[in-house]
């Protein structure tokens, strides 16, 4: 039985605790005890939001004048590209709680996270091929922007491969942690790849010193989107966290089943 699966067995009854400091918030018991409420509001929020995005994406953003109708497909490439990102940052600092202060929720939280960026960085790709087709005339470039974007779906299977074959729970999480910080550097490659190359991916246009280039019958609909998909992944997310903390705790018991057997 290792450290990490005894830090999440549940915690004995005791007196409460008049301050909380936020590490203790962190821990796992008081975790599950937080999310559980609040994961079906966060849920109701997420599709509440997602269908007022949704309703401005296609009723009020309008067409451009160069790209018609298929300008629409930012609304699921921006947002998705925005959170594989985000996912990985994410990841980085639990990666660093995993190995500087081997938090119990780090690696919880840092293996939770990759397949969920996983899926946006994945659909960021195909998204951005559709939008590309009839914009470049292919659905591929070697452009320094899909590159690194490419390079950071395959950092995600890594990392994903990494927690399937070592069987090892704290020798798994350590190695993931490093992959995760290796793989950070990719993350400002992605961000400056179109000022620092000539690409054809388009620069910037919403975090900008400038401000936002876009017009707003077009950002507003995208920052409602963009809210949606956070949403979604803050609900994905601590409910994937809150399954395996749970997964961890049968698994826990289990071992201490099969220790008194073998007594």
């Amino acid at each position: 039985m290792t450290m990490k699966d005894t830090a999440l067995r549940p915690e004995a009854p005791g007196p409460k605790k008049r301050s909380m400091a936020i590490t203790n918030l962190a821990n796992p018991s008081r975790f599950l005890a937080l999310v559980n409420p609040i994961l079906p509001w966060l849920a109701a929020a997420t599709a509440l939001t997602f269908a007022l995005g949704i309703n401005q994406a296609i009723f009020v953003a309008p067409d451009d004048y160069q790209q018609g109708a298929t300008v629409k497909i930012m609304f699921l490439h921006v947002p998705s590209a925005w959170l594989g990102m985000f996912c990985w940052g994410l990841m980085s600092i639990a990666a660093l709680g995993t190995l500087i202060w081997r938090h119990p929720l780090a690696d919880v939280a840092g293996k939770t996270a990759a397949p969920i960026g996983t899926a946006f960085t994945f659909l960021c790709l195909v998204t951005g091929s559709l939008w590309g087709r009839p914009m470049w005339g292919t659905y591929w470039v070697w452009d320094a922007r899909l590159t690194s974007v490419l390079i950071l779906f395959l950092l995600y299977l890594g990392v994903i491969a990494l927690w399937r074959t070592v069987e090892d729970p704290s020798r798994a999480a350590r190695a993931a942690a490093i992959l995760t910080l290796v793989g950070a550097i990719n993350i400002p490659i992605i961000k400056f790849s179109v000022d620092w190359w000539n690409t054809l991916h388009q620069p910037a246009s919403v975090f900008r010193l400038g401000g936002p280039s876009i017009h707003p019958a077009i950002l507003v609909p995208l920052a409602v989107v963009a809210l949606a998909f956070t949403l979604l992944f803050l609900t994905l997310h601590l409910a994937a966290m809150r399954n395996e903390i749970l997964r961890r705790r049968v698994r826990t018991l289990q071992l201490m089943q099969a220790q008194k057997a073998g007594e």
